[in-house]
């Protein structure tokens, strides 16, 4: 059961998303209500089935204080999708920063790069253009509904009027 759900606000706002276990005991507890069933199968009890829920509405609106998608190594792997952005490999990855530390570059979401430890060390000091390796994607930082989709694998088709 490493399905997720959906959680929305009280205003109908994608916050996070949570297990179908924590989904199931907010709904019995009356803290949420479900929005959309899941069609793959049902939770069964001795005497009981309930429908899985696949998107669940938080009873009260929560205020949650909202500091951005933390910068680490593995969101940022995650956001580059665990490829390297020169060649497209999935080995041995590290972090490149896109214009060096050496020569001013900083440590934030538009710097960082996944990159295999081949391209890191055949790039070196330079840019990409210097080193004549472009970068497949460039970077930059993700908002919470696009990191919500990357976190989730595979999405819902309930999901989409939700997280766009």
């Amino acid at each position: 059961m490493d399905q997720k759900v959906l959680v929305l606000n009280g205003d109908y706002t994608a916050i996070t998303l949570c297990s179908v276990q924590k989904a199931f005991v907010l709904l019995f507890l009356d803290k949420a209500e479900m929005v959309a069933k899941s069609e793959n199968g049902v939770m069964r009890t001795i005497s009981q089935a309930f429908p899985k829920p696949s998107i669940i509405r938080l009873a009260r609106y929560v205020r949650v204080p909202y500091k951005g998608i933390a910068l680490s190594r593995h969101n940022i792997f995650k956001r580059d999708q665990y490829e390297c952005q020169y060649c497209g490999s999935t080995k041995n990855l590290t972090l490149d920063h896109v214009l060096p530390r050496s020569r001013g570059g900083d440590s934030g979401w538009t710097n960082l790069v996944a990159a295999c430890s081949r391209c890191n060390h055949a790039k070196g000091q330079r840019t990409p253009s210097e080193a004549n390796m472009p970068l497949r994607t460039q970077p930059k930082k993700p908002t919470l509904t696009g990191f919500l989709k990357l976190s989730a694998g595979t999405l819902d088709q309930n999901w989409h009027a939700y997280l766009g």
